[in-house]
């Protein structure tokens, strides 16, 4: 029992005394060469240090003068009006569904269906405005729920 604990004091120590001797040698003194080293930044000793490169920057834009701005809470110039009556193509794009089914049908029962039922086989490449006008497995189902949703 008596000799355990005396081995366990001298490993202590032994621990204690090498890690006073290894403080000594700190990172400061020791010089890491190589490209890996300059990769994960720990080569400071060839390391310039230096300004950052930036870009320069675009100046300011100043109006030329205050005389060209508008007083807070006057009437919108003239031009405004000339602005709002600009067509909004967006607001174009975002027909109704309904709309656009509608549309949809027409189209592929002019070009689509009559050929088809002649026998015309490059009919299957029409496409109507909201897509191909062949039938596939996306619109029968699509179909399927929309039967779901009117119950």
């Amino acid at each position: 029992m008596l000799l355990t604990l005396k081995l366990k004091l001298v490993r202590l120590g032994a621990a204690l005394a090498a890690a006073v001797a290894l403080s000594a040698c700190g990172i400061d003194g020791i010089d890491l060469n190589g490209k890996v080293f300059d990769a994960v930044g720990l080569n400071t000793g060839s390391v310039r240090q230096g300004d950052p490169k930036l870009r320069e920057r675009a100046p300011l834009v100043v109006p030329p003068g205050l005389e060209a701005l508008p007083v807070p809470g006057a009437a919108a110039p003239p031009e405004a009006d000339a602005v709002a009556g600009l067509q909004d193509h967006d607001a174009k794009r975002n027909v109704s569904k309904e709309e656009l089914e509608r549309r949809q049908r027409e189209f592929c029962d002019k070009n689509y269906s009559l050929n088809k039922a002649i026998g015309d086989e490059t009919v299957d490449m029409i496409e109507g405005p909201a897509g191909p006008c062949r039938g596939s497995i996306f619109s029968a189902i699509k179909n399927i729920n929309k039967a779901d949703d009117t119950q």
